[in-house]
């Protein structure tokens, strides 16, 4: 059983339209089945409402999870393993892309990228390994922090690769549950009357 977890902001209407973070939590079961498990509703995200939201989860049975996926939200690792301790946790590579792309100049975003980017389309854990290792010494004279970043979270990059070929490209990224929320966006747009 595989669990995506997700935020996504949307404008609700209480006294006035104000947007707030709707957790979402979308599980995979081995068949395929794609369903949304739980979600919630808060001002803003944070690690203590996904607390609850996951122990809220488990008290109503979802008892084993194999792997989870979500970005990198402070604390999600941790509330993880207290909550399901043998589960695996996958970062989402489109997140950290997306947050490296954030940190470089411009005139080295394609190319950071490109590189980066070839991480997730290796045929082993190994070769994956060797090309983020790389990627650190090609990168680290220009942009130390960011490849200091990146070997923090390097244990939860490459999670994917323990799984069967057939199914690496859906878990590696979120952007399942990315879909998703922005199906949620479309149809809670204001209608013009």
């Amino acid at each position: 059983f595989c669990v995506y977890l997700d935020a996504t902001y949307l404008p609700l209407r209480r006294e006035t339209f104000e947007r707030e973070a709707v957790y979402i939590a979308i599980g995979i079961k081995p068949n395929g089945h794609k369903e949304v498990i739980d979600y919630c509703i808060a001002p803003s995200e944070n690690i203590e409402v996904w607390t609850d939201m996951l122990q809220n989860m488990k008290s109503r049975g979802l008892k084993q999870v194999e792997l989870f996926l979500s970005d990198g939200v402070v604390g999600m690792k941790t509330a993880l393993a207290r909550t399901y301790p043998k589960a695996h946790f996958q970062r989402c590579l489109v997140h950290v892309m997306r947050n490296i792309c954030a940190k470089v100049r411009v005139d080295d975003r394609e190319k950071i990228m490109n590189e980066f980017k070839q991480i997730h389309q290796q045929t082993s854990k190994k070769e994956a390994a060797a090309v983020l290792h790389k990627f650190y010494a090609r990168w680290n004279k220009a942009y130390s922090n960011v490849i200091k970043g990146l070997k923090e979270i390097e244990p939860d990059l490459l999670v994917f690769y323990n799984y069967p070929k057939q199914i690496r490209a859906s878990i590696y990224s979120t952007n399942m549950i990315e879909s998703f929320n922005n199906a949620i966006k479309r149809k809670a747009k204001p209608k013009a009357e």
